[in-house]
């Protein structure tokens, strides 16, 4: 297949580009940068915003699978939410217009989106079905960055569907935190922080944490390529969440780490704002389960934490 990923520079991106060639697919990434010397595949450079040379790369193209926009890993200042909702509004809709353009356009369109979409919540699960979008009474009295983050989501998706696209199959894919021991990911944070003997509790621990391996997420991407009934939003992430402290259990354990500092709230307040990020990233209880993947047969290689965290703590040591 030829396969085009807008965004395809940052962490994700890569690892799904390194799958994908590595199967021997034609991989196509975009970025706002020229590509690293030596990466087995093409990088075109385009501004996200408007059609130029790029569009001809998605012109016969089999998938699209667009991660572009900013991190939210930054303070939620007016200029940093002005730039992330630029950037993933505006990547989404140049994407669109290229497609709806092409001559032969792709089957298939996967568009990243987020399990932040889905309310704060501990009684019960969020799936695609029966899930409560965020910004309802259960967030009553939540940081109005939660609030962003929800309306952000929600305007991504609005964009997605919004394209004129009639021929080509469209995804949304929820994914919650995509653990891999590559440097400057979520796992490497967590697991740099754990070895410092700050791996302990968060504010109690109880928020939930969704998650993904790396491997599972890989397989997701091509089970929505190969599956052609699943459309519209997907849940890409294990089916096991758990609580933040038991999550931080499972990781010590897996590095042999004993000392473990707690934090509390206005801990993670005064680190945040050190660190110039927000603490959503860490207290929002984010209890996401990926019931289409799994009503659609999809089999995960590693559905409960504690196996995955051993498997990457060890691919994590490997390259320290």
């Amino acid at each position: 297949m030829k396969i085009v990923i807008p965004g395809g520079s940052g962490q994700v991106g890569t690892i799904l580009a390194r799958h994908f060639r590595r199967r021997g697919d034609e991989v196509v990434v975009l970025s706002r940068r020229a590509g690293a010397a030596g990466t087995p595949w093409r990088t075109i450079v385009w501004d996200a915003v408007s059609l130029g040379p790029w569009a001809g790369e998605i012109d016969g193209a089999d998938v699209v699978i667009n991660l572009a926009g900013r991190g939210m890993n930054c303070r939620s200042n007016a200029a940093n939410r002005r730039e992330i909702t630029d950037s993933r509004i505006g990547s989404t809709r140049a994407v669109g217009n290229a497609i709806a353009r092409a001559a032969r356009p792709p089957r298939l369109w996967l568009q990243a989106s987020t399990a932040t979409i889905y309310a704060h919540r501990f009684d019960a699960p969020n799936d695609e079905a029966a899930g409560i979008i965020g910004g309802g009474p259960e967030e009553r009295g939540a940081p109005d960055t939660w609030q962003f983050s929800v309306d952000l989501a929600r305007a991504w998706e609005r964009e997605l569907d919004a394209a004129r696209t009639p021929t080509t199959r469209r995804v949304a894919m929820r994914s919650a935190a995509v653990m891999s021991p590559d440097r400057g990911g979520v796992f490497d944070t967590l697991a740099t922080l754990t070895r410092r003997g700050f791996g302990g509790n968060a504010a109690g621990g109880g928020q939930y944490v969704s998650w993904i391996h790396e491997a599972d997420f890989v397989r997701a991407v091509e089970f929505l390529i190969l599956h052609e009934q699943l459309a519209g939003p997907v849940n890409i992430c294990s089916p096991n969440p758990l609580p933040y402290a038991e999550f931080m259990r499972a990781l010590r354990r897996a590095m042999g780490v004993r000392i473990a500092l707690p934090a509390t709230r206005l801990m993670l307040e005064i680190g945040a704002f050190l660190m110039r990020t927000e603490t959503e990233l860490v207290l929002k209880s984010r209890r996401v389960v990926p019931a289409r993947l799994l009503e659609a047969g999809f089999e995960f290689s590693y559905p409960d934490w504690p196996a995955a965290a051993a498997e990457l703590v060890g691919r994590w040591r490997a390259r320290a």
